[in-house]
């Protein structure tokens, strides 16, 4: 049986996904547990001479894919979270440091990301105002990063976005719509500041 198919009857049926989510991810740490922390490079896809390296954070369960393409790097104090939807990195990226990313994410290659960014393709549920947000649960809009694109430090990227190729985010920029190919974008919210 492949992957999908199980990942499909897991999804049917309740008791048997919280339990099996039970068992892979701690519930108050909300991360893998140790033991598979230990498998990871089992199931993790990581391309020729790619680098994770030991002070990443990654959050990769194995019900979903997380792929790193080839001399693509993954820098100290990244967190990767492919928890809620895959992460796909291409090849000759690099993850800066303290970067968090958390999935559906599709980075493609030639991609540079510098310190502090927040890539997130998840949101919180909160239109219920008897219930908890913590119980609300979340939903998720891919984000998708294009080829030869440069982002500055402390960017942030929202569910939904993507960017186009050979596009630059300037540093601190706040991205909450799509970024046509050739463009420089900046400000909270980002705008187009000229075409490259």
């Amino acid at each position: 049986m492949n992957s999908e198919a199980l990942r499909e009857r897991f999804k049917n049926n309740p008791k048997w996904k919280k339990f099996f989510d039970w068992m892979i991810m701690n519930q108050v740490e909300t991360r893998p547990r140790w033991f598979v922390r230990l498998l990871a490079p089992l199931y993790q896809h990581r391309g020729k001479h790619s680098v994770i390296h030991r002070s990443a954070r990654m959050d990769t369960p194995p019900y979903r894919k997380f792929s790193l393409g080839d001399y693509s790097v993954v820098e100290s104090f990244a967190c990767i979270n492919n928890a809620v939807g895959d992460v796909i990195i291409g090849d000759y990226t690099r993850v800066g440091l303290h970067n968090t990313i958390i999935g559906p994410v599709t980075i493609g290659n030639h991609v540079n990301l510098a310190q502090g960014i927040t890539m997130t393709a998840l949101n919180h549920n909160f239109e219920n105002p008897d219930s908890r947000i913590d119980e609300q649960g979340v939903s998720t809009k891919p984000v998708t990063i294009g080829n030869d694109i440069w982002i500055g430090a402390n960017a942030v990227i929202l569910p939904g976005v993507t960017i186009g190729d050979h596009s630059v985010v300037a540093a601190g920029a706040v991205v909450t719509k799509d970024v046509p190919p050739h463009s420089l974008v900046a400000g909270v919210p980002a705008k187009i500041i000229k075409q490259i």
